[in-house]
């Protein structure tokens, strides 16, 4: 196929030095200078070049890539709704109209009565190109509910307050906001967050109901610009929780969900490394912590002495505790064992003495569902794994009785028996077993003749679930196998697992992908250049480390909202997420050695004039996460320096964040045309 000439973005010089070493930059130019308003014309005019080349490059897969979206779209319940759940004295659910790209949230009395539709997203969304709920909370009573929409992509939501008595929506709107929002006991008014001028989310906020929003009032503020505030509230809803914290640092404090006006009760004050979580149980503070172990532990105290610990559940060398909510009669620890997720109930008489509900395959995911109410029998759970499609069950805590509510509807058809599902362990070069989950047809023989797809994210103490896709159906019937690399960086493995893939052990993740795929190319599951690898985000930034380190591993790249120019974006301490992310990859700014490594592996920095693999690089224009000239420079930077002829692909949304098009079947698309890509680049043949 013979297509126009690339893009090539203007080379203008620009230099900075640091620790006396000089940087070039000469694609700098790409960040506007008025962020986050985007006006420059000729930033927006490269960006619709290279989106004019996406459009003519891609146009002869539009058949392949149009069967691959029915195909998708065939294996999707148009009128899907979730199975309703009980809160207080109505039954809450959501669910899409046949041909609906959002859904309608909706109650009915649990004594029964007529369906009341609560807010309906696709007339919220009409004539936006994006559109995002963020924050849902009817009111105590079920009189009122607050909201937050996005519609940019920008993440800039504005809080609403709707009526659900008349149906009206009450004068007060509050733009600009960051955060859940958690109503007070008598539904006076609610808390909620504001996003500051750099858009960090340093403060917590009451609003009264009628008053004008620009009298709220402030009943917290942080100080350190690293941190950031949250609200939210316990699971019995008497008190409110004001948490601040970093990637690896948190402080709560504790206000009377009925007086959101009183001193708040300081749990435990900030102590570096030291992270903690609570739920309250009568007038004990159950509080979640990793001050001992990375594989953290459950103590308790009483309120009124909230700093004297008391040790509960001790840390366990193979159970990674990853989270404890209360109920009234009981709690519930969630963790992983070897990965794999588990949950436990516990009897506050015999608090040690967990009873794990047990799951049939040996690779899944697992966890609680939506359980809203303190005084609960029943916990509502989600289980589903690589061959599995989603279930939701409802556990019964006295009897231990599994009951299936709803198994995930596949309408095209779907057949189980015709895939399976391994968990691998592949020895990095450091010995380290990296743990690799697997899903592949069942004749598929593992002589390297078959492609596959290779899936990371390694970031946050991220863990990657192995979970079920219809999408993915679209490869695996190809005669693909589809992988995920468990890699340093998540926290799969424990929150140790996190620490050896992050700061001066960053490239430890780097290196575990890498091994990975050389270890399934040695176990015949593939060879080199037919192994497709997918990262977005910090798992792009780990596509653009791999792509410079070992090219020929690769026969495509998809590389989603990207974060590779690492270097830049932790050295501009005005950006909305840099100073919260130096505990992540370090600060270069007051740290040389910071600085050396980043530098060492950051991806725009390191691209060099070699071959590279075909990419495909995506951006938002909007994305306070990933800014969008992140993907532009390394795209034009590439251009610029690689040697072969493969096609190179940047497209950016113009009118969508972080997360790409928001409503379902236009998302569905943006997968279809990605999957074509690695088709066309794999040559594999599309009969079927």
């Amino acid at each position: 196929m013979k297509f126009p000439a690339p893009p090539r973005a203007a080379r203008r010089p620009h230099q900075f030095t640091r620790y006396g070493i000089t940087i070039d930059d000469p694609w700098a130019w790409l960040k506007d200078a008025g962020y986050p308003d985007i006006t420059d014309k000729q930033i927006l005019g490269y960006l619709e070049e290279e989106n004019a080349y996406f459009d003519a490059v891609m146009a002869p897969l539009k058949p392949l890539t149009e069967r691959i979206n029915a195909e998708m779209r065939g294996r999707i319940k148009e009128d899907e709704s979730t199975v309703p759940q009980r809160d207080g004295d109505w039954l809450y659910w959501t669910a899409f109209e046949t041909g609906g790209q959002y859904r309608k949230w909706w109650r009915k009395p649990v004594a029964g009565g007529a369906d009341e539709l609560l807010l309906d997203e696709p007339a919220l969304a009409e004539g936006h190109e994006y559109f995002r709920l963020g924050a849902f909370a009817p009111s105590n009573d079920g009189t009122k509910l607050a909201y937050a929409i996005d519609d940019s992509g920008a993440e800039r939501f504005e809080i609403r307050v709707k009526d659900l008595v008349t149906g009206e929506h009450l004068p007060e709107v509050i733009p600009g906001m960051l955060s859940d929002i958690v109503w007070t006991s008598d539904d006076a008014g609610f808390l909620y967050g504001l996003a500051n001028k750099e858009w960090r989310t340093d403060n917590a906020r009451f609003h009264r109901l009628g008053t004008d929003p620009a009298e709220d009032v402030e009943l917290y503020h942080e100080d350190d610009e690293g941190y950031r505030v949250a609200v939210s509230e316990t699971s019995d809803r008497k008190w409110i929780v004001i948490g601040t914290g970093d990637h690896v640092t948190s402080e709560i404090r504790l206000l009377p969900a009925g007086d959101p006006f009183a001193t708040p009760i300081l749990v435990a004050p900030r102590l570096s490394g030291r992270e903690y979580d609570v739920d309250t149980h009568g007038d004990t503070l159950f509080i979640h912590t990793n001050d001992t172990d990375p594989m953290w532990r459950l103590a308790t105290s009483p309120l009124a002495t909230p700093g004297e610990w008391t040790e509960l559940i001790a840390p366990s060398a193979t159970f990674y505790m990853t989270g404890v909510e209360c109920y009234r009669d009981f709690f519930v620890v969630e963790g992983r064992e070897d990965g794999l997720d588990q949950i436990a109930i516990h009897r506050y008489d015999t608090p040690t003495q967990g009873q794990r509900i047990a799951f049939p395959e040996a690779s899944y995911t697992a966890g609680l569902g939506d359980n809203p109410e303190y005084d609960q029998t029943v916990l509502r759970l989600g289980y589903e794994s690589m061959v599995t499609p989603g279930t939701v069950y409802d556990y019964d805590t006295a009897t231990g009785a599994l009951t299936a509510l709803k198994v995930q509807e596949i309408p095209s058809g779907y057949d189980a028996d015709k895939y399976r599902t391994e968990r691998l362990k592949i020895a990095a070069r450091d010995g380290t077993l990296v743990p690799v989950s697997i899903v592949y047809p069942v004749d598929f023989p593992k002589d390297g003749s078959r492609p596959l797809y290779l899936y990371a994210y390694g970031a946050y103490g991220h863990a990657i679930p192995p979970g079920f896709s219809t999408g993915r159906l679209s490869l695996l019937d190809r005669g693909f196998a589809y992988a995920i690399a468990h890699i340093r960086g998540g926290d799969d493995l424990g929150q140790q697992w996190y620490h050896d893939g992050k700061l001066e052990k960053r490239t430890n993740t780097f290196n575990d992908f890498v091994d990975v795929a050389k270890g399934l190319i040695a176990q015949g599951w593939t060879s080199a250049g037919r192994i497709a690898i997918a990262g977005r985000s910090a798992g792009g930034e780990l596509m653009g480390a791999v792509v410079n380190s070992d090219p020929e591993l690769w026969g495509a790249v998809i590389a989603d909202v990207p974060f590779v120019d690492v270097l830049n974006t932790m050295l501009d301490e005005t950006l909305p997420l840099t100073p919260g992310e130096w505990p992540e990859w370090g600060n270069p700014i007051t740290d040389k050695a910071a600085f050396e490594l980043i530098r060492s592996y950051s991806p725009y920095d390191n691209v060099r004039a070699q071959a590279y693999p075909p990419l495909f690089i995506s951006g938002g224009l909007n994305d306070p996460r990933v800014t969008y000239w992140e993907p532009a420079k390394w795209a034009a930077k590439l251009r610029a320096t690689k040697t072969d002829a493969n096609i190179l692909l940047l497209k950016t949304n113009m009118g969508a964040g972080h997360g790409g098009k928001s409503g379902r079947f236009d998302s569905l698309y943006e997968a279809a045309e990605e999957h074509s890509f690695v088709l066309w680049q794999l040559g594999v043949d599309d009969a079927r």
